[in-house]
């Protein structure tokens, strides 16, 4: 497996972003990203502008984020024309989508806005279970964080310090359980999305006041795709193959910013050989194998259940007795409080 960390739900000039595709690109490559997935608000333009390609070691790859009133958001890829959602319900931007030969996920679906600040509008889904959905963002950075804050010092410390903010110390539960319960029904892909726009003003080609710049996002929260042959230099193949990945499942979130997440595995062998995504039907009979890159806490859950658990270590292993759907968390004690580092997407043992 080839392993590629992206930054996902990226925002541009082409959009209410302040940077260009170059320097988002440029932004990418020193944080050690390997793949930018833009999703600029209702439009395709950077594609149509050429930007949709291999930028030196970066790979820009161009969404879109569907953007209806009020939230519904829904971060599509693989679709050459943008959706036009006026009139449309939820369900139908998703088939919308679908029909198009595209994908999407549900974009910051639990977001109920910011009571610190009202400006910063709830922008969730009612509905998580949408049929035809690819997954969810189960890590939404931006909306998890703005959410949180209590205050405009809170706000300040976070602009200051994002590694330090105990807003971003794990996913929200409610976006767990509910991520457990759909998985439990049918494949649910959990990517982390950052949001990232670079709020700040730009004169020229300068953007002098930087919040939140695309170089730190970049490194606080990422997806890390695992692809099932090296890359091309060819965008089209290997933008296909990045999109398999992620259609699957075959990845995982992580926090590279406590320690580089690269190197975590999460495997099944049995019947026949699962990787993450991957579903088997015929009951157990699998055993599990999890490695991480360095010695962290971590714990396989059974249906959102703990099923076992390491405290300190760099592996861990369980036979699977009987049916169900299985993942991984894993955190690493930061700043004095136990922090989530990974959470990967499921392998699938049905009955």
């Amino acid at each position: 497996m080839i392993e590629l960390t992206c930054a996902v739900h990226v925002h541009s000039l082409h959009s209410d972003g302040s940077g260009t595709v170059a320097e988002i690109a440029a932004a990418a490559a020193a944080a050690d990203v390997d793949v930018v997935l833009l999703t600029d608000h209702d439009t395709l333009s950077a594609r149509y502008q050429g930007e949709e390609r291999w930028h030196g070691p970066v790979l820009v790859c161009v969404g879109e984020e569907i953007t209806p009133r009020p939230g519904h958001h829904y971060l599509a890829f693989g679709i050459d024309q943008p959706v036009d959602h006026r009139g449309l319900t939820p369900r139908q931007v998703v088939e919308a989508v679908a029909a198009a030969g595209g994908f999407g996920f549900l974009a910051h679906p639990f977001s109920a806005g910011a009571p610190a600040f009202p400006r910063i509008p709830a922008a969730g889904w009612d509905e998580v279970a949408q049929p035809g959905a690819t997954g969810l963002e189960l890590w939404s950075f931006v909306t998890d964080t703005a959410e949180r804050l209590t205050s405009r010092a809170d706000a300040l410390r976070f602009l200051l310090a994002p590694r330090a903010a105990r807003q971003l110390d794990r996913p929200r539960p409610e976006a767990l359980a509910a991520w457990d319960r759909i998985t439990a029904q049918r494949r649910f892909v959990a990517i982390g999305g950052l949001d990232a726009h670079q709020f700040g003003l730009r004169i020229g080609a300068r953007v002098p006041l930087r919040l939140m710049s695309y170089r730190r996002a970049f490194g606080l929260l990422s997806t890390h795709v695992l692809l099932e042959r090296p890359t091309t230099g060819d965008a089209d193949l290997d933008r296909a193959a990045v999109y398999d990945a992620l259609r699957e499942g075959r990845c995982f979130v992580a926090r590279d910013d406590l320690a580089p997440a690269r190197g975590f595995r999460f495997w099944a062998d049995g019947p026949q050989h699962l990787e993450m995504g991957g579903e088997s039907h015929g009951g157990g009979g699998f055993k599990l194998h999890v490695r991480l890159p360095r010695k962290a806490e971590m714990r396989i859950l059974r249906d959102g259940v703990e099923l076992a658990h390491a405290r300190s270590s760099t592996s861990l292993d369980a036979p699977t007795a009987e049916p169900g759907v299985y993942r991984v968390e894993a955190s690493l004690r930061n700043r004095g409080r136990q922090r989530t580092w990974i959470v990967s997407n499921p392998i699938y043992v049905r009955a």
